[in-house]
């Protein structure tokens, strides 16, 4: 049995421990919040761009700590699974690497290159995993698009154009705050830079129009430069508009087929939905029969493949922290980018 210390209970702690409960032989022994309401269970507060709200929790049999000190040096346990904000991951994951536990870390890694190379030395150094929360390859539309591109199923890739928007999240305190969540580049757009990365490599350079708001990006759109015949566009941020809470998908191309996705919450009206659409050079169309695309069994796919890391103690290709580290190399250039008004060299 792995047993799992959750730190931090926001709404992906939440949505974490939810998907645990779907998992076998894993078990949330032990959680660490500050606020006393959470710790007791009621996580009526808790709310986010999809999945659940909170609610009214049974943690009897869970150990509470509000201290991460003391629950990282609980010898029970096997994983620190860090839901914190993003300033808090990199020290966090270090002093929990060097407790000698497992990691595994929400995105994005860090808010800086520095500090998520940092969190990489010290698990190497350590010998144990360190596995970042880049939930998005395990959706079912990106795990078509990136088994069809990594198995050649459709020719190699020509590029194509991601797009992740959220309405304003006035829920979320210091989301623009550069030095605690470092707002839609980080927070949101990391998911895209990262699948970018994955599925095509690092490209050459970045080139980043849009909007600032104070001394984060705002909204934006990145052609990421590669070479012919390859082009990979990706647009993302904040819109004020608290009619439009979350939209993303993808239109891809490849050398025998264009993959289509796309989503869009919309209240009281429901979800706006194009499935997972394959257009072949032969003129067809179709609809691969795809997995649960409810938000916690995506992120219970996710946390399996954690387990499987963990039980086999060998690294995982999709969460792997120099995918990460990668990731948030590509949104430093971006927004620099965006600052400069020219090419940057990634």
């Amino acid at each position: 049995m792995i047993r799992v210390g959750i730190a931090g209970i926001g709404f992906m702690g939440m949505i974490h421990y939810l998907a645990y409960q779907k998992i076998r032989g894993v078990k949330v022994a032990a959680l660490c919040e500050q606020d006393p309401k959470r710790l007791s269970g009621d996580w009526r507060s808790i709310k986010g761009n999809f999945g659940p709200r909170g609610e009214i929790m049974d943690l009897a049999g869970v150990s509470r700590y509000r201290d991460i000190d003391e629950m990282i040096v609980d010898p029970r346990l096997d994983l620190i699974d860090v839901c914190m904000p993003p300033a808090w991951h990199p020290e966090v994951t270090v002093a929990a690497l060097e407790a000698g536990k497992h990691v595994f870390c929400e995105k994005p890694i860090a808010l800086n290159p520095t500090d998520a190379d940092r969190m990489v030395r010290a698990a190497e150094r350590a010998g144990k995993l360190l596995m970042i929360g880049h939930v998005v390859p395990f959706f079912p539309e990106f795990w078509f698009a990136y088994q069809a591109i990594s198995s050649g199923k459709y020719g190699a890739p020509l590029g194509g154009h991601f797009k992740r928007i959220i309405s304003d999240p006035t829920w979320l305190p210091d989301y623009y705050d550069p030095r605690k969540v470092g707002g839609p580049m980080f927070d949101l757009h990391v998911h895209d830079a990262h699948f970018i990365r994955l599925v095509f490599g690092m490209p050459r350079a970045v080139h980043t129009v849009g909007t600032m708001r104070g001394a984060v990006a705002e909204r934006f759109t990145t052609q990421f430069l590669y070479d012919p015949p390859l082009m990979v566009t990706a647009a993302g941020g904040v819109i004020d508009q608290q009619g439009r809470p979350f939209t993303h998908g993808f239109e891809l191309y490849l050398e025998k087929a264009t993959l289509l996705f796309d989503y869009m919450a919309l209240p009281k009206l429901g979800d706006a939905v194009t499935p997972l659409t394959v257009l072949t050079d032969g003129g067809r169309a179709s609809r691969p029969k795809l997995g649960s695309a409810d938000p916690v069994d995506v992120f219970a796919a996710e946390l399996k493949e954690v387990v499987r890391s963990v039980r086999a103690d060998e690294p995982s290709p999709l969460l792997a922290g120099e995918l990460a580290c990668d990731a948030v190399v590509l949104c430093k250039k971006q927004t620099e980018s965006l600052l400069k008004n020219r090419v940057v060299k990634v």
